[in-house]
């Protein structure tokens, strides 16, 4: 005969279940046990797989090396992408249609037309510049002081110096509000140069393209290569899978410690991304700020900001998640148990 040992408690809880069995399976102990099961089999998984990383330290700190400089590949060039569109917005004022004014136009007219075109929505802001104030400013750059101060009359225009809202994004509608400026009867010509406005549209654009399909082949390195150490992990605890499988452990027990070690490669890979992105651009920062500054320019350089730092961390995390899911996804199925 045998004897089995019945704790107290259970046999108060089997005496409350025969008393009152709808009430004991919806608030009873037994989903709180299998909720704290469920935690400590997650907890346990999650630091015996850090263990075993920190066990082969050598070849996760091989795979984590090469993994971090692919990520820091591709946000080293979606900084640079933010940093130039950083500039193309310094460079906005820069980008300025100028109206020539006829002769016979006097000062109040000009500002009349002036405010008229401050009305435009699309116009982001409106400068006058007088006769005088033309000639002052090709007087000091252009070098013929003497001649300029030798002419009788001022040859100069009044120039309106108009700066259109999203002109670097929009060239179609700089040329419609080109063409509106030249039906003015005031308006002598207007000036501006579309070829250097369609150009950097093109840079940026391709830029743009740039990082996004090189963000997305990095990703697929970082699938692959997390894939590949989970696969040679995989094989070294084969006959470990098998017992497991063999005394009826399910493909979720099975696979979960892979997967917090998918995790762990990738959390450590972008935060190593991380450092190695903002070390890279506090060596650049000095000498591209000293340069802005030669320029005139208040150009800084950008770095990751917070929300970007954590999505860093959270997508190269759920990259080795995936990577390791799907290798062990496919190594499960092989196994004839």
């Amino acid at each position: 005969m045998t004897l089995q040992y019945k704790p107290k408690h259970n046999q108060n809880r089997i005496i409350e279940a025969k008393k009152n069995p709808k009430q004991t399976s919806l608030v009873g102990g037994d989903f709180s046990d299998r909720l704290r099961a469920y935690r400590d089999l997650h907890a346990h998984a999650l630091f015996s797989s850090l263990g075993r990383l920190i066990a082969s330290r050598l070849n996760a700190a091989l795979t984590i090396i090469v993994l971090s400089i692919s990520i820091s590949l591709a946000c080293g060039f979606y900084l640079l992408i933010q940093n130039v569109q950083q500039l193309t917005s310094d460079l906005e004022s820069s980008n300025q249609i100028s109206l020539f004014l006829r002769d016979d136009v006097s000062l109040a007219s000009a500002n009349r037309l002036a405010n008229g075109i401050k009305l435009d929505p699309s116009v982001q802001a409106v400068k006058v510049i007088t006769k005088e104030q033309a000639l002052k400013e090709f007087e000091d750059f252009s070098g013929f002081g003497e001649a300029v101060r030798a002419l009788e009359k001022n040859p100069l225009p009044i120039v309106l110096q108009v700066i259109p809202k999203n002109s670097l994004e929009d060239g179609q509608n700089i040329e419609t509000l080109i063409e509106n400026f030249k039906q003015a009867a005031e308006v002598d010509f207007a000036q501006l140069d579309m070829q250097w406005v369609k150009r950097l549209q093109l840079i940026i654009e391709v830029g743009q393209r740039s990082v996004a399909l090189m963000g997305i082949l990095l990703s697929f390195a970082v699938l692959f290569i997390t894939g590949n150490t989970i696969r040679l992990e995989l094989h070294n605890r084969r006959d470990e899978i098998v017992i497991a499988k063999l005394v009826g452990a399910t493909n979720s027990f099975v696979q979960r410690p892979f997967l917090y070690s998918g995790f762990w490669i990738g959390f450590f890979s972008g935060i190593s991304a991380w450092f190695i992105v903002t070390i890279m651009m506090l060596i650049l920062k000095q000498p591209i700020e000293k340069l802005a500054l030669l320029y005139n320019s208040g150009f800084h350089l950008l770095f990751l900001g917070f929300l970007e730092s954590i999505g860093l961390i959270i997508v190269s995390s759920l990259l080795g998640i995936v990577g390791s899911w799907v290798v062990v996804r496919l190594q499960l199925q092989q196994l004839k148990v």
